[in-house]
């Protein structure tokens, strides 16, 4: 299972010119090549460095970093070809533009990590570079030790230098599931177990509500400050919403761990074309990132050997978890739930986690009869 690891840099005042250097002409080679690949309709990476890689040599690019960069415009292609065929955008009228800050990709040829002495030598535009310190946790340093394998890439983002390495762990046996802890996902309550926690989404959404009001007010002022601040908040919102992610997962995969099962959740996959909101709810379905929560879950349940499987989350909040009757009068209300038909009444988002959880055992089953 492969997993990436972020580190900081704290390179000294010519180190950093050196980095910012390295990345400028990496990514000016890159905007070369991108467009030899448009000319010549050449977009695959090993017939694009016939017509590339005389030109980036000539740049004063070294022969890996060539090569990176080549491959790093014929993967960015083939990324767009892939969104074009499945309509997510409309196809190129123009060759692919790279900043002049874009992360560009290492190989050991390039990069060697010093793990214990917290180290990094690195190649730039001015040759070798050593003793480019970095700081990690201690987890992150072991994993580093262990586990890293690959590539690593260089990013300069919000003024902090920032090294992305991919680790691969190898795959745990995942054991055979007491049962399943079902989640259901809201927006009154981010995530709720069939066991009755509920990760109230009321502050999430008061601290998201107050974020959208700053930002019109920024956007309607059009001042220079205004926009500077825009611009020092514009990942604010994505990294606390990964942060809670982060932590509800966590908290669910170790509660499944704990007990002996595995995690049962909804399959969300077009979600956002089926419910019909209105538009208070709409905004907030659409920016919190359902998605990201299930991965999250997902990669924890892998690295803990929990079982995860996904479940037709159709009815899930009409049905009784006692009887299983389903009407649509069973949830008088956003949070309560009283069936119709035999009188069981919970709180509406726990009876639709043990329903979740009920068919992640009848899927499992069925998936693992053989």
């Amino acid at each position: 299972m492969k997993f990436v690891v972020q580190v900081r840099l704290f390179p000294e005042p010519a180190q950093e010119a050196a980095l910012a250097d390295t990345l400028r002409l990496c990514n000016e080679a890159a905007n070369l090549v991108s467009r030899i690949a448009w000319e010549t309709k050449v977009f695959r990476n090993y017939d694009l460095r016939l017509h590339a890689y005389g030109e980036l040599k000539n740049m004063g690019l070294s022969a890996q970093p060539a090569q990176h960069v080549i491959k790093k415009v014929a993967d960015a292609y083939v990324t767009v070809k892939a969104q074009v065929k499945a309509k997510l955008r409309k196809p190129l009228a123009k060759p692919i533009g790279f900043r002049t800050d874009a992360a560009q990709p290492f190989d050991d040829r390039c990069l060697s990590w010093q793990v214990e002495e917290r180290t990094v030598s690195i190649w730039t535009t001015g040759g070798r570079m050593k003793g480019v310190r970095f700081g990690c946790s201690e987890k992150q340093a072991t994993a580093l030790a262990a586990y890293r394998k690959g590539e690593s890439d260089l990013v300069h983002r919000d003024g902090m230098w920032l090294l992305i390495a991919t680790c691969d762990v190898p795959d745990t046996d995942v054991t055979e599931p007491d049962g399943f802890l079902g989640v259901d996902l809201g927006i009154a309550n981010i995530a709720t177990t069939d066991d009755g926690k509920r990760y109230s989404g009321k502050h999430l959404n008061a601290v998201r509500h107050r974020d959208r009001e700053l930002r019109r007010r920024l956007r309607a002022k059009q001042t220079k400050s205004a926009k500077r601040l825009l611009k020092a908040r514009r990942r604010k919102e994505s990294r606390f919403a990964r942060d809670v992610n982060h932590v509800i997962s966590k908290s669910i995969v170790t509660e499944a761990e704990r007990t002996g099962r595995g995690v049962a959740l909804e399959d969300l996959s077009g979600i956002r074309d089926r419910v019909r909101l209105r538009k208070p709810q709409r905004v907030t379905l659409h920016s919190w990132s359902f998605h990201q929560l299930g991965r999250f879950v997902a990669y924890k349940a892998a690295r803990a050997g929990v079982a995860v499987i996904y479940v037709d989350p159709a009815y899930t909040s009409q049905g009784c978890s006692a009887c299983g009757h389903i009407d649509k009068r069973n949830r008088p209300s956003q949070e309560t739930f009283a069936c119709t038909s035999c009188g069981f009444a919970e709180h509406a988002d726990v009876n639709a986690a043990r329903n979740i959880a009920k068919r992640g055992v009848a899927g499992w089953a069925v998936s693992h009869a053989a």
